[in-house]
């Protein structure tokens, strides 16, 4: 199967939203290329005895419209390439949700998988000691990603408040509750995407009544115990993991799924559904499909394959662009991930803003204000898709791209 280089497809997004935007030249390169890039070694001490030397990286593509933001990534096929698409992806999705940020990402090229808890905490504070001089609440703000979460967040922090000597809780966000996070961000990016879907569903008259979800992480459970809350409506029939995917076209019991896949880390032996192929799952039937796994995963290679009414993307980047275009000739409707993803960064814009006023917000507020930035967002890209007769990732592309291009004319950049 032919392979996708993320940053590649990132660019060739750029480049077809700034041709609609007429954008000169100067602006476009501007654009499709990262601003500050970042690349270090870290030396860790493992339990054995031994010193391991990792690789790790900080990308701020773009901070016209505000610092940057970002995750940070351990994983041990990670690439500089995959970091650079995705702080260029999240450029576009903090402006087309029009949060005063820009773009960033992170990532560690190691396996937590191998690393005893006391072995990643010493990976983690390692990252901070390497990026403390170029983060910041005013430079770049890190959050979690892959294989991270809010614990490598805590340590993260305590080393650069050591490092600092001064209390600065907003410098990471998505932290325990206890240290400075927000009420609300463990839902965030999955009620986003619910959301936008229950947006959808009225623009385009349609009534979900079954829905699929590819990958089954944070992600991929929290929407499957969400979407019935929120739209009142629809059945799980088909999930998978990284190993094996389950099909039962009368409906899964999302509890106890979710209780299985906790207590043994993997779908595979769950009761109540036929064992599939994992990569079965996107091309069934049904009337919501919910990407949560990794990049590329719907591509000319399976895209005419998949019978979807509406696909939320709450993974980064998994749809190439000759995909976009198969699925747009289908007829299928798209959420990109740049908007149906965006609620993990608009809740930790949120942790920011309590953070810096040490005034925090019930969880009712935060997913009030979640529900607006998302709904606000949709109308944007699908008037954006109706005025330029274009596939909605372009039209979210549009959208992102000319308000950050805006924001660099405005200083004087270009």
């Amino acid at each position: 199967m032919k392979t996708y280089n993320s940053f590649d497809v990132a660019k060739q997004q750029v480049y077809e939203a700034a041709k609609i935007l007429h954008l000169d030249d100067a602006t476009t390169e501007l654009l499709a290329k990262p601003q500050r890039e970042f690349a270090f070694t870290m030396p860790v001490r493992l339990d054995s005895g031994k010193v391991a030397v990792y690789e790790g990286y900080r990308i701020q593509y773009n901070t016209a419209r505000g610092p940057a933001k970002g995750g940070i990534r351990f994983h041990p096929d990670e690439t500089v390439d995959v970091i650079r698409a995705l702080a260029c992806w999240m450029t576009w999705k903090t402006a087309v949700v029009d949060l005063p940020l820009g773009g960033g990402k992170g990532g560690v090229i190691c396996n937590p998988k191998d690393l005893s808890d006391r072995e990643l905490e010493a990976v983690s504070r390692g990252y901070i000691r390497a990026a403390a001089d170029f983060i910041g609440t005013e430079k770049d703000i890190p959050a979690p990603d892959v294989y991270t979460n809010p614990q490598t967040m805590a340590w993260m922090m305590d080393e650069y408040e050591t490092i600092v000597r001064k209390h600065s809780s907003g410098i990471l966000t998505d932290k325990p509750l206890q240290i400075g996070g927000s009420e609300g961000r463990r839902d965030a990016t999955s009620r986003g995407g619910v959301i936008a879907v229950r947006e959808a569903c009225k623009h385009y008259h349609i009534k979900p009544e079954k829905f699929s979800i590819q990958g089954f992480g944070n992600a991929g459970q929290r929407c499957a115990l969400l979407h019935k809350e929120i739209l009142g409506t629809g059945d799980l029939i088909a999930v998978s993991d990284s190993k094996v995917g389950l099909y039962n076209p009368k409906g899964i019991d999302v509890s106890k799924l979710v209780t299985h896949k906790l207590t043994t880390g993997s779908l595979a032996g769950f009761r109540g559904a036929e064992e599939i192929d994992r990569d079965r799952v996107l091309e069934i039937e049904t009337d919501i499909l919910y990407p949560a796994a990794l990049e590329n995963s719907i591509n000319d290679k399976n895209a005419d394959r998949i019978k979807a009414g509406i696909i939320s993307e709450l993974a980064n980047g998994p749809t190439t662009p000759n995909a976009d275009l198969i699925l747009f000739e289908k007829g299928v409707k798209v959420i990109p991930d740049i908007l149906a993803s965006s609620g993990g960064v608009i809740v930790s814009y949120f942790e920011m803003v309590q953070d810096s006023s040490s005034f925090f917000w019930d969880e009712e507020g935060v997913n009030r204000g979640l529900d607006l930035k998302i709904s606000k967002g949709f109308r944007s890209v699908f008037n954006a898709l109706e005025e330029n007769r274009i596939h909605s990732r372009l039209a979210a592309m549009v959208v992102g791209v000319a308000r950050v291009a805006e924001a660099c004319k405005i200083r004087g950049w270009v």
